[in-house]
């Protein structure tokens, strides 16, 4: 089969699914996924399997498309109207959750995974690092659909969708941190505070520097351009962000966390922001994730079947222990609500989008290449089952703090 034919295939199948799984009232990127599944090199004979191999440059500017509209959701007049008691159960429930998904992942680890020459710390911890991260963020999108669908309207309401938007970008700053722990104790170099502290932060630290610079500059020609047509502008973004991207590269800073300080430059600083992440919703949403969650399903590596699904029943219930734990603790100290306390955690079950694209970032290191193949398996097959519970957690936790008003 031509690859012309090929990819017309992939988004043929995507496009269906996504369509067909929304009459159950899922998700569409649930079908994306399944397409990927279905169209996996190991059970689709037409499909060759360097098609995986090959498609690093479109996960990632779609990643970068992702990222950018994370950091466009950020606005600091909407944080500050929501008070500090939503950033206090937005850090304990990202915070909590990694450490628990990386805590019990260092115990269970070694039970299943059988890695030739593995150990505790050039294998097992790195490994936990990785999953704790990655298990940190909650998917906004799927609290955002069940809100609407339902008119949903109250205190629950706006700290489970404002903790769920926010809690992406601590999870970037997780990964960036664990990635660099991880590589170090996966390369068996002597461990110091150096190379686990200082060195996360100046990425950190060159990784806002770069998306702050090149936000305020796509300001500046944004404005020169602003009576262009909307076609300009979006050549315009890609260009910036795959200018992003490939300096973060260079620089060797985290590239996901430097394009979304971009976004939140421009969200919050450029005059008609509003009509540039509007706009890039209309012409680019449906076809970036149509593509990135199929390609991500693709991804899935069948070989460790056995290993992943034990793995993924593990990491959705560490996740769901630290959501609920870390959620308790900030509430507490934030002095909510008894209602807040009670159902926020249970909005917050939902899981994917960001995740997925630094899984597959993670994958294209060859520092993690042992470790790789059973992480991206875990992380995809468990956005699946969270994709699939998601919903109706969201609905179960609205209806019962009082605060569904119909459907639509």
């Amino acid at each position: 089969m031509s690859s012309i034919l090929l990819v017309g295939v992939i988004l043929f199948i995507g496009f269906v699914l996504g369509q067909e799984v929304q009459r159950f009232k899922m998700p569409k990127i649930i079908g994306y996924l399944l397409a990927g599944v279905l169209l996996n090199p190991q059970i689709c004979p037409f499909v060759p399997a360097s098609i995986v191999d090959n498609t690093n440059i479109i996960e990632n500017i779609a990643i970068a498309f992702i990222a950018f509209a994370v950091g466009g959701s950020i606005i600091f007049k909407d944080i500050k109207k929501l008070g500090k008691g939503i950033l206090y159960i937005t850090v304990f429930e990202a915070e909590v959750t990694f450490l628990a998904i990386t805590a019990g992942f260092i115990v269970i680890l070694p039970f299943f995974v059988h890695i030739p020459n593995a150990n505790w710390m050039a294998t097992f911890i790195p490994a936990a690092l990785i999953l704790g991260c990655l298990g940190s963020p909650t998917d906004p999108s799927v609290a955002l659909a069940v809100t609407h669908q339902y008119k949903a309207r109250g205190e629950v309401t706006s700290t489970m969708l404002s903790a769920a938007a926010f809690d992406d970008v601590l999870g970037i700053i997780n990964y960036s941190v664990a990635v660099v722990i991880a590589q170090t104790l996966m390369a068996q170099q002597r461990f110091s505070a150096v190379s686990a502290f200082l060195v996360p932060c100046l990425i950190i630290i060159g990784s806002v520097l770069l998306g702050a610079a090149l936000g305020l500059v796509f300001i500046f020609i944004a404005g020169r351009v602003k009576k262009e047509s909307e076609g300009v502008l979006f050549v315009l973004i890609l260009s910036f962000l795959t200018l992003c991207w490939g300096l973060a590269t260079f620089i060797h800073v985290e590239e996901i966390l430097a394009i979304m300080v971009m976004g939140i430059v421009v969200t919050n600083y450029h005059s008609t922001a509003q009509k540039i992440f509007k706009m890039m919703e209309r012409y680019s949403e449906e076809l970036i994730f149509l593509v990135f969650f199929t390609l991500s399903g693709m991804h899935l590596d069948f070989k460790v079947a056995p290993i992943t699904f034990v793995l993924l029943i593990f990491f959705v219930i560490f996740r769901v222990i630290g959501k609920f734990a870390g959620t308790a603790v900030g509430a507490g100290i934030a002095k909510s609500s008894p209602n807040v306390k009670k159902y926020t955690a249970t909005g917050l079950i939902p899981y994917g989008g960001i995740v997925i694209g630094l899984a597959l970032i993670m994958q294209q290191n060859p520092a993690f290449s042992k470790i790789a193949n059973f992480l991206v398996s875990t992380v995809v097959g468990a956005t699946i089952i969270n994709e699939l519970v998601g919903p109706i957690f969201v609905k179960k936790a609205l209806e019962k703090s009082g605060e569904l008003k119909g459907e639509k």
